[in-house]
């Protein structure tokens, strides 16, 4: 009996579960293996579709800069543009050249491999970009040609990315195979872990600036069972952290705006200038302040009433901000009829060229000041430094404030509506 026995056992390897399994499995991985390849096809259409978009928002980031480097014959600035082009990491080549067909600048790398047939047959066609350049003269005249970019990109680069998309795609196929031939799984897999992995897909996507936000998973199945009171209680949390991050948010710009101008207050740019302070100092770049101060402010306020007052301040305050030239700058208002600028990567002589043009822009509004001795309209005085942080022998940062308080006081002093960059 025994003998019997053993002489039909089969072993796990010829066993009918173990065919099954097996023919399962081989069929899963055709399956996937086809699929994989049809989602590759659809990867590569995405693929070009991102390089392309990409590509284009970048070209068309640097082709204003790049048309006033080649209008003005300007090649620095067109080295700037190249080199920003370049470092992107994508790019082997990019040149810059004027109307007559001249290199301006010029970044390539040098011996870069061959990437393959495959490849060129895939991305070739999307890695040359010449961009004809054109500037706007004003007046109502047609732009007219002042040179052109072109641009290529590494192919080495994209068959990288490339590669390594592929690769995850077929890792994903082999597992949805593996996935196929587990069909003692399966049920389990759609009652339940399918329903997880859709809660845990929303939970790892939630966006952590806005969370109350999130994609909710709807379960007509689930909805009264363990897993709908699960989603609705991270629903009511997330709401819930939703609110009080919304909490926090309107308390700190109420802490941070002036109330009256709606521009940046003290608080604010104290901490700007604490961490442009540290950003200079890391890069040894000179940061620059502007105090301004509106002339003969009181008798202005007296006269024409506070009402008339605020709205020479908020006037002000929104001249000052529409005229400074970068993002990257900062107006605040720092008392009374006192405001200040904060300047990154900017010395003395750009700081001043930048003072003039705010004084400039406070006596283009032409708000009466009948009780003005200087002017019949509002005017400023302005005190301006610049220091390099932690450079030797430079200023620290009270002593960099300090400088541009006394020299608008010198301002002050020396007759009103004018700007004063040295100490007398």
């Amino acid at each position: 009996m025994s003998k019997a026995v053993n002489r039909h056992w089969v072993s796990r390897w010829h066993s009918l579960t173990t065919r099954q399994a097996v023919l399962t499995f081989v069929i899963a991985l055709i399956i996937s293996i086809i699929a994989g390849l049809i989602e590759l096809l659809d990867d590569v259409r995405v693929l070009r579709a991102d390089i392309q978009q990409q590509t284009g928002r970048l070209l068309q980031l640097a082709g204003a800069t790049a048309a006033e480097a080649a209008f003005q014959l300007n090649e620095e600035l067109g080295e700037q543009v190249v080199s920003g082009i370049y470092n992107g990491g994508d790019v082997s080549r990019v040149v810059l050249r004027d109307d007559f067909g001249r290199v301006m600048a010029s970044r390539e790398t040098i011996g870069e491999a061959d990437s393959g047939a495959l490849l060129r047959h895939l991305f070739g066609d999307i890695t040359d970009y010449h961009v004809p350049l054109t500037y706007d003269m004003g007046g109502g005249r047609a732009a007219e040609a002042v040179g052109e970019l072109d641009m290529q990109l590494s192919l080495r680069v994209i068959g990288d990315a490339f590669l390594e998309r592929s690769a995850l795609i077929f890792s994903l196929g082999m597992l949805k195979a593996l996935v196929i031939a587990l069909l003692v799984v399966l049920t389990f897999h759609v009652l339940i872990t399918r329903p997880l992995l859709r809660v845990y897909t929303a939970i790892v996507t939630v966006d952590p600036d806005q969370p109350g936000n999130w994609s909710r998973p709807r379960f007509r199945a689930h909805r009264n069972d363990e897993l709908g009171s699960l989603v609705q209680a991270l629903d009511d949390l997330l709401r819930a952290f939703q609110k009080g991050l919304d909490q926090r948010d309107e308390l700190h710009q109420i802490s941070t705006i002036d109330g009256l101008t709606g521009i940046p207050n003290r608080r604010r740019f104290d901490e700007f200038l604490a961490r442009q302070w540290l950003d200079s100092r890391r890069q040894k770049s000179p940061l620059a302040v502007i105090f301004i101060d509106i002339d003969y402010f009181k008798p202005f306020n007296d006269n024409y009433g506070h009402g008339v007052g605020d709205d020479c301040l908020r006037e002000v305050a929104r001249a000052l901000t529409r005229a400074l030239p970068r993002a990257t700058d900062l107006v605040a208002r720092y008392g009374g009829e006192e405001f200040v600028c904060i300047l990154p990567h900017t010395d003395l002589d750009g700081a001043c060229a930048v003072a003039e043009r705010l004084r400039l822009a406070i006596q283009a509004l032409a708000i009466p000041h009948a009780w003005s001795d200087v002017d019949d309209l509002v005017t400023v005085s302005m005190g301006v430094a610049s220091a390099v942080p932690g450079r030797a022998g430079s200023w620290s940062q009270d002593d960099l404030l300090a400088a541009a308080d006394r020299r608008l006081y010198q301002a002050k002093q020396n007759g009103r509506n004018r700007i004063v960059s040295t100490d007398d």
